[in-house]
C-alpha cells in the first residue's frame, strides 16, 4: 500500500513525532532531557507542541543522569540524543537506570531509512554501513528496543515500549529515523490511554502464596519487615506502609531503600546493611526468626560486602516478578497482589512483636571539642537540618554511606545510586529531581551532598540548574580527592587526588547572578551551626552552594567497613 493511500484512510492523522511526544505527556512526563543533534532536530520541533518542556543539558551523560533523577521523583522520564556519538555518551547513565530499575525512555534520532538501506558512509557512524550496532548495544541495557521504521507499526511500537518501561521500571530504547518524524499515522489512538496496569497474578497461585506467608508470619516469635530499593522502584510503597501500619511490626530499610518508610514512626528501627549497620540494628535484625524482605537488591555496597547474617530459611522475599518463601520460589506471583492480600487477611492478634531500639540523630554523642567538621558529627546533624518532604540526593562515596546515620523527617525522598555507583551521577540527578518537583508544582527543597572529586566530573550541570532557576542546595564536601577510592586502595596515591578548584566560583562561571545563587564556605562546626540555623538558608529560595571542609582521611564508619571488604574481594584470586 502506498503512503498516500494509507494516509487517506487515517481518521485523525498526526505525525509520528506528535504521537510520540503526546504519549510521553500522557504517562506523566513534562520535561524532556537531552542534547540536540542533526538527526533529532526536526523531532525536537514537536516537543513544545505536545505541552512538554525541552531541558537542554550540557552533554548527553549529564542528561542521562538527570533523566534518572527526574524519573525517581516523577515516575518516568525521557531522554533524546542523536545517533552514535550522542547515544554512546548517554549510555553510562542509561545503564545505571537499568541497573537500578529506573524507567527512562531513550529516544535516538537516527539517519533516514533510505540511508540505512543504502549503507551510506555517514558521519556519526563507524563507517561500515551498520546502522544497528548502537541499537544492539543498547538492547543490553533496555527492557525493550523499538526501531520506528514502518509507519504502519510505529504507534503499536511506541505504546508497547512505554508500557514495558512503566511496568518493568527500566529503560526502553526508541530509534527514530529522520524520514519517519513527520510521517502521518493514526492519531485516533491517542483518545485511548495506554494500559499501564500490571498483569494480575493467577488468583489460585496468589492465594496459595498468601496462605503460606500468613502461616509463617502468624507462627513467628520475632518477625520484622525489611524494605529495599525495588519496593520504591516498583511502586508498592502504599502496600508496604499499609502492612507496617496494620501489623505494627518493626521495620527496617536497606541503604538503597532509605526514605521508603516514615523514620519518625515508633516501629522504625534504622538502616540494615549487615556489618555496616549500627550495632543495635544488626542485633535486632539478625535475631529475627522471620524477615519479610520487600524488593531486595543484595549488592555489595547495599549489604556492606555481602555481610548479611540472616538466613534464607527465615526469609520471605517479595519481588516484582516472583515471591520466595524460605527456599520455595513462586515465579510469576508478583509482590503487589500478595502484599495487598496479606494486609487484608493478617490477624494482628496472632502476631508476636518485639520492640526495636529508638532511632535518633546522635549529634551530641559525636560532637568533640575540636572545630573540625567530622563525618561522624556531620551526618546526624544534617538529620536536624532536613525538613519534611525534602529530596535528598547523595553521591557515591562518603555521602552515600554517611546518610545512613541521618534520621529523616516524614516524607523525605532519598535519591542514591548505590548499585551502579557512577561518580558524578548525583549532580545531574539532583537537577532532574528538582525539575521533577517543579513540574509537579510542589514546594520541596532538593539537597545535594557530593564530594569534590565526583563534582568535578559533572560540574557543568550546575549550568542547567541555573538556566531553569531550580531550588537546589549543594553541599560540596571538600576533602581533597576520591575518598572512597583512598579507603579501598592508595590512601596517599596521586591518582586519588584532584585539582583544587575555586568551587564557589563555579555558579558564577556558568552565568549565575548574585541574586540567583548564594555561596558559602564552611570550615568549622560553629560556622556549620550558624548556617544550618539561619532562616534564609533554610528557606532555600534559589541555588545555594556550600563548600564544606572535612578532613582528607576521614570517612563514615560504614564506608570504612565496606571498603575494607571491597579491598579484600579485589585481592582474591
Amino acid at each position: 500500500m502506498s503512503a498516500s493511500i494509507r494516509e487517506q484512510g487515517l481518521k485523525k492523522p498526526v505525525t509520528v513525532a506528535e504521537y510520540l511526544f503526546k504519549r510521553l505527556h500522557e504517562v506523566g512526563i513534562r520535561s524532556v532531557h537531552g542534547v540536540p543533534g542533526d538527526f533529532n532536530l526536526v523531532a525536537l520541533d514537536y516537543v513544545s507542541k505536545a505541552g512538554l518542556k525541552w531541558v537542554g543539558s550540557v552533554n548527553e551523560l549529564n542528561a542521562a543522569y538527570a533523566a534518572d533523577g527526574y524519573a525517581r521523583i516523577k515516575g518516568i522520564s525521557a531522554l533524546v540524543t542523536t545517533f552514535g556519538v550522542g547515544e554512546l555518551s548517554a549510555m553510562n547513565g542509561v545503564a545505571g537506570a537499568y541497573s537500578e530499575h529506573v524507567p527512562v525512555v531513550h529516544i535516538v534520532g537516527c539517519p533516514s531509512t533510505t540511508s540505512q538501506r543504502s549503507g551510506m558512509l555517514l558521519h556519526h557512524t563507524l563507517g561500515n554501513g551498520d546502522f544497528n550496532v548502537f541499537a544492539n548495544m543498547s538492547s543490553q541495557i533496555s527492557c525493550d528496543s523499538a526501531r520506528l521504521n514502518n509507519p504502519a507499526e510505529v504507534a503499536d511500537q511506541i505504546d508497547n515500549s512505554l508500557r514495558k518501561c512503566w511496568i518493568h521500571s527500566r529503560p526502553v530504547y526508541m530509534m527514530l529515523p529522520t524520514d519517519m518524524v513527520e510521517k502521518k499515522i493514526e492519531g485516533a489512538r491517542l483518545d485511548q490511554p495506554i494500559d499501564l496496569a500490571e498483569p494480575k497474578n493467577d488468583e489460585e497461585r496468589e492465594n496459595y502464596v498468601v496462605d503460606v506467608v500468613l502461616g509463617y508470619l502468624h507462627a513467628a516469635k520475632s518477625p520484622i519487615i525489611l524494605v529495599d530499593a525495588c519496593a520504591v522502584r516498583h511502586r508498592v510503597l502504599d502496600e508496604v506502609r499499609e502492612l507496617v501500619g496494620k501489623t505494627g511490626l518493626p521495620v527496617f530499610v536497606t541503604p538503597m531503600g532509605k526514605g521508603a518508610i516514615d523514620e519518625t514512626s515508633p516501629t522504625y528501627g534504622g538502616v540494615y546493611a549487615g556489618t555496616g549497620s549500627h550495632p543495635n540494628v544488626s542485633a535486632r535484625v539478625e535475631a529475627a526468626d522471620l524477615v519479610l524482605s520487600i524488593g531486595t537488591l543484595k549488592s555489595d555496597f547495599n549489604t556492606t560486602g555481602f555481610s548479611y547474617r540472616t538466613s534464607q530459611l527465615n526469609t520471605i522475599d517479595f519481588h516484582s516478578t516472583h515471591c520466595t518463601v524460605r527456599y520455595s520460589e513462586y515465579p510469576g506471583v508478583a509482590m503487589r497482589g500478595v502484599l495487598r492480600k496479606v494486609v487484608a487477611r493478617v490477624d494482628r492478634g496472632k502476631l508476636s512483636k518485639q520492640p526495636s531500639a529508638e532511632v535518633v540523630n546522635e549529634v551530641a554523642a559525636n560532637r568533640d571539642s575540636s572545630d573540625t567538621i567530622t563525618q561522624a558529627y556531620f551526618w546526624p546533624r544534617i538529620g536536624e537540618y532536613l525538613l519534611e518532604k525534602d529530596i535528598v540526593v547523595t553521591e557515591t562515596g562518603t555521602a552515600n554511606f554517611g546518610i545512613w546515620e541521618t534520621k529523616f523527617p516524614p516524607g523525605v525522598t532519598g535519591v542514591d545510586q548505590i548499585l551502579w555507583g557512577s561518580i558524578g551521577w548525583s549532580v545531574g540527578a539532583a537537577q532532574g529531581a528538582a525539575l521533577a518537583a517543579k513540574d509537579m508544582g510542589v514546594d520541596r527543597r532538593t539537597v545535594l551532598f557530593v564530594g569534590d572529586g565526583s563534582f568535578q566530573l559533572t560540574a557543568q550541570e550546575v549550568s542547567t540548574m541555573i538556566r531553569h532557576n531550580l531550588k537546589i542546595t549543594i553541599f560540596l564536601i571538600y576533602n581533597e580527592g576520591f575518598t572512597i577510592e583512598r579507603f579501598i586502595h592508595g590512601m596517599e596515591a596521586e591518582y586519588n587526588d584532584v585539582s583544587r578548584w575555586h568551587y564557589t566560583d563555579v555558579p558564577t562561571v556558568f552565568g549565575a547572578s548574585d541574586k540567583q545563587v548564594r555561596k558559602l564556605v564552611v570550615k568549622t562546626k560553629d560556622q556549620l551551626e550558624k548556617m544550618l540555623t539561619e532562616t534564609e538558608f533554610n528557606k532555600a529560595g534559589g541555588l545555594q552552594f556550600v563548600e564544606l571542609w572535612m578532613p582528607k582521611h576521614d570517612a563514615p564508619r560504614a564506608l570504612k567497613i565496606t571498603t575494607e571488604m571491597a579491598a579484600k574481594q579485589n585481592a582474591e584470586d
